[in-house]
């Protein structure tokens, strides 16, 4: 599997919003470097075909049921990885949705929602991981996905940007807070890669206006996003916590 690098072999990895997009491939990278795996979504259904393929290169994952939002959910999800696997020692927030258009029109339970998925199952996926490491003394390793639009202006996407801003600053406070209980907590702010998120805005004329005012003028590969990840889930990073890592291709500037 991968490029042969097995720095993560011995430890488990739970990734939330695993079935598809950025967290499919963000499973894919751990499980490629020996981690072993806990597919977190909500349709568990979903999770078949990434956790066959990942057996299928050699390593070993499963998937679970798993809303972000609901606190018994995201326990029996580590309950699950700690069955299977034994501790989780490495996770990455990754679940995530959004809903555009004019704030002026948009539903408040909408809005909610937004905040719900981005912000609580955030809070409530990381807070669980990091409960366990600190009981079972892990060397543990945090990831949030945040957004390049937590720091920059994105016109139609009040909501999104403002949960992801939210869940920059939480991260950087837990980081805090972790950092003398053995848990590196980083923020991960990636610009625009195509996923299933997107692929219908940037396939429009607005889209590809948007892709021109930046200065590559170019959407980011899949792997973009690949060596960021490995590193802050890695031994490498073991004196990295509390830092927001930007991959955006310039896209911000």
């Amino acid at each position: 599997m991968g490029n042969g690098e097995r720095d993560l072999a011995g430890r488990v990895a739970l990734v939330t919003g695993a079935s598809s997009g950025l967290g499919a491939r963000f499973a894919r990278v751990l499980a490629a470097r020996g981690a072993r795996l806990v597919l977190g979504a909500r349709r568990e259904s979903l999770l078949a075909d990434l956790r066959d393929s990942i057996a299928g290169e050699g390593g070993e994952a499963i998937g679970v049921a798993m809303d972000v939002t609901d606190e018994a959910s995201v326990r029996a999800a580590y309950d699950a990885g700690e069955t299977a696997f034994g501790t989780v020692d490495t996770v990455i927030a990754n679940a995530g949705m959004n809903m555009e258009g004019p704030a002026l029109d948009l539903d408040i339970a909408a809005f909610d929602q937004v905040m719900a998925v981005n912000v609580r199952g955030v809070f409530l996926t990381v807070r669980e991981g990091a409960r366990r490491m600190i009981a079972a003394k892990a060397d543990g390793r945090v990831l949030i996905v945040s957004s390049i639009t937590a720091q920059s202006v994105s016109p139609g996407l009040a909501a999104y940007s403002a949960s992801k801003a939210a869940v920059l600053q939480l991260g950087r406070v837990l980081a805090r807070d972790w950092a003398n209980k053995g848990v590196n907590l980083n923020i991960l702010c990636p610009g625009y890669i195509e996923t299933d998120l997107n692929a219908e805005w940037f396939g429009t004329e607005a889209g590809h206006k948007q892709i021109a005012k930046w200065p590559r003028r170019r959407l980011m590969d899949g792997d973009a996003l690949d060596g960021a990840v490995a590193y802050l889930c890695g031994p490498a990073s073991r004196f990295v916590t509390g830092s927001v890592v930007t991959v955006d291709d310039g896209q911000s500037l």
